[in-house]
């Protein structure tokens, strides 16, 4: 990896929290301003009177790093991710936000007008400048960093024609005042990607009559530069690449060489398929790429056995250089993952990714839909509904007092290796981390005891997965045992007693 987050996790969650309580009290004011990157050409300009956007102070949460655990709040809006940073987020010791494309799009109900840009201004469905800004500032005195999802790839669709985007501005086939960008700055090819297996067309064509960008060109680069410097003045921490797989990997390197901090977190979409050219390891130069057959994976096992988790890392990128994940906003549509519509196989595959030793974890938080076009509840094309998570619309995975837990358990772990694999041949699982703690999953209709064998010194511990409001104790023997009875669809996870994890 080329990115320049090379401190210890556990340290940077330190620092987070010391930094956002320096900022409450004012102490970081000069320090911060003074390593603030100057105003992007491309931002739009402050309201009069308004001291809250570019050039201002950036969010007071730490550099999100690979390892970090990211929550992907899918649709939500600018408001809604500010109330949760402060309520559930930070004190839960979730590290970042993935939020949603953060630029102005075209107008539509529909969840995927977001990935349909018309101009970088700062303004979407889901909020405006202002209510970002404050977001990013709220996430971060809650120690929370946030990650933009980036479309960078093209602007919105020639099937288009001509419209208005959500903030007001104009555009037209290769005409977008507000960047601006004209006929100059696409790509020659006027078709629709055909043929996955021609490298060419997958970079230079159309994906879905999207206008591809002629990401090798300087002055596009610069303007894409633009507005990315625009979000870190703001405070962003990290990037998710949308569509990386649609642009050179030296593109993407190119534009963030252009960045006023090129070391910034960055996870890219790398969909990798049997059979065509593009591959994932081509972009682990540039940051993280998300392993999308992790997720396959885990839907394989957890509609058959768990046993076969055991391997789940092998033929796969670096654990350092993979983001993975249960699901996404796209997968869960298409049905190549697990979703929350899965119920407790969704749930406890989450659990095992935040235990496993492999990869940076993204959870997700969505909503619930009949229609996979259909926007989040309420929404209409210029606006979306602030997230509830009491109303049962919303997925809202980071309330789960088990799915806490393990992010605990994930942060206390840290660092150690995969010890003491158990499983019974099907669907119960157990393993340890070193002698920093253990956990036992339980796939199956009934509970199942067990007396397992671990690596943990003799003592009392904690059952995590029962969530930190559950007074649950197990006590591991001088031999290293312990005996549990793993509730159906469960799990237990041991981190000593008291432990701050």
């Amino acid at each position: 990896m080329t990115h320049a987050r090379t401190t210890h996790r556990r340290a940077g969650r330190a620092v987070c929290r010391a930094v956002a309580a320096a900022a409450a009290t004012g102490l970081l004011a000069t320090g911060l301003a003074a390593t603030t990157s100057s105003a992007s050409p491309l931002a739009t300009p402050a309201e009069p009177g308004s001291a809250a956007f570019v050039g201002a102070e950036p969010s007071a949460a730490a550099d999100v790093a690979h390892g970090d655990v990211i929550l992907n709040l899918f649709q939500w809006t600018w408001t809604s991710v500010a109330e949760e940073c402060t309520s559930t987020i930070g004190p839960a010791g979730i590290d970042a936000v993935q939020v949603s494309p953060p630029q102005e799009h075209i107008q539509g109900a529909e969840w995927w007008t977001s990935y349909q840009p018309v101009s970088y201004k700062i303004e979407s469905k889901l909020g405006t400048r202002e209510e970002f800004k404050a977001m990013v500032d709220a996430c971060g005195e809650a120690g929370v960093g946030v990650v933009a999802d980036a479309v960078i790839n093209h602007t919105t669709g020639a099937d288009q024609g001509a419209g208005t985007g959500v903030a007001g501005t104009s555009f037209a086939v290769d005409d977008f005042p507000g960047v601006p960008y004209g006929p100059g700055d696409f790509n020659d090819c006027r078709e629709n990607i055909a043929n996955y297996g021609d490298r060419d067309e997958v970079q230079n064509c159309r994906l879905v009559s999207l206008q591809d960008l002629r990401t090798g060109s300087p002055d596009v680069q610069d303007k894409i530069a633009g507005y990315l410097n625009d979000l870190i003045d703001l405070g962003v921490q990290g990037f998710r690449i949308d569509a990386a797989k649609h642009m050179p990997a030296e593109d993407l390197a190119a534009i963030k060489g252009k960045l006023s901090d090129p070391g910034i977190y960055w996870v890219q979409e790398v969909i990798g398929a049997g059979g065509e050219p593009i591959r994932p390891s081509e972009y682990v130069g540039n940051g993280d790429v998300h392993e999308f057959d992790y997720a396959r994976q885990l839907k394989s096992a957890f509609g058959g056995q768990l046993a076969s988790l055991q391997g789940i890392a092998d033929g796969k990128l670096p654990s350092d250089q993979a983001g993975v994940f249960v699901t996404n906003h796209d997968t869960e549509r298409n049905g190549e993952t697990l979703t929350s519509k899965d119920g407790d196989a969704y749930r406890l595959a989450s659990l095992f990714m935040l235990a496993f030793p492999y990869g940076s974890p993204s959870l997700y938080s969505g909503y619930t839909f009949d229609d996979k076009d259909a926007g989040a509840p309420g929404a209409t094309a210029t606006g979306v509904d602030d997230a509830d998570c009491d109303s049962g619309a919303w997925s809202c995975i980071q309330r789960d007092p088990a799915v806490a837990g393990m992010v605990r358990f994930h942060h206390a772990v840290e660092g150690t290796e995969l010890t003491d694999w158990w499983d019974d041949g099907g669907n119960q699982i157990a393993f340890g981390r070193g002698d920093a703690g253990f956990v036992a999953l339980n796939a199956g209709d009934g509970e199942a005891e067990h007396t397992f064998q671990t690596s943990l010194p003799a003592g009392e511990y904690a059952n995590v997965a029962a969530g930190d409001d559950v007074a649950e104790t197990y006590t591991v023997a001088a031999d290293g045992t312990f005996t549990a009875t793993v509730p159906a669809h469960g799990a237990v996870a041991l981190l000593p007693a008291g432990a701050d994890g």
